[in-house]
């Protein structure tokens, strides 16, 4: 009876434990360096953009506010191995269509990572950072959220 109890434990705390050491899923991403050997931040949108897509892209210009990085925009036709719309850093992947998030990326789950990586912020924030042009960046962002309705 002992023995059971112990391989039933075992059976639930192995798999849970080897999740938690799996290796980051990394991709080929065109361009996942630069020429300075920093990581590029790079967005995969479908052609044409939709929600989720035009979510990133802002997403995106959020980032560029607040860190000092690379950033590239790529359209799924230009690399068709990868998932769109998706999110990498570098060859890691952060969000991608059929993933949790299911490819839509969010500035804090970006952000997070960046700082992870210990990435430079911008010396001050941006444009999209002030109250006032902040209202109407988020006002923007709920129409195309709700299809422009």
């Amino acid at each position: 009876m002992r023995k059971l109890v112990l391989i039933a434990v075992l059976a639930l705390v192995i798999p849970s434990a080897g999740a938690e050491t799996a290796p980051q899923a990394s991709f080929n991403v065109p361009g996942a360096m630069d020429s300075t050997g920093r990581r590029v931040l790079t967005f995969v949108n479908k052609d044409p953009p939709g929600q989720r897509c035009n979510n990133n892209l802002q997403v995106a210009a959020e980032i560029a506010n607040a860190y000092r990085l690379p950033i590239q925009l790529l359209p799924a036709s230009l690399v068709p191995a990868l998932p769109a719309p998706s999110v990498f850093y570098g060859s890691q992947l952060i969000v991608a269509d059929g993933g949790e998030q299911n490819g839509l990326s969010s500035y804090q789950l970006v952000a997070d990572v960046l700082e992870l990586e210990g990435v430079a912020k911008q010396p001050k924030p941006g444009l999209l950072f002030n109250e006032k042009v902040r209202k109407e960046y988020d006002d923007l962002r709920g129409m195309i959220r709700s299809g422009g309705k």
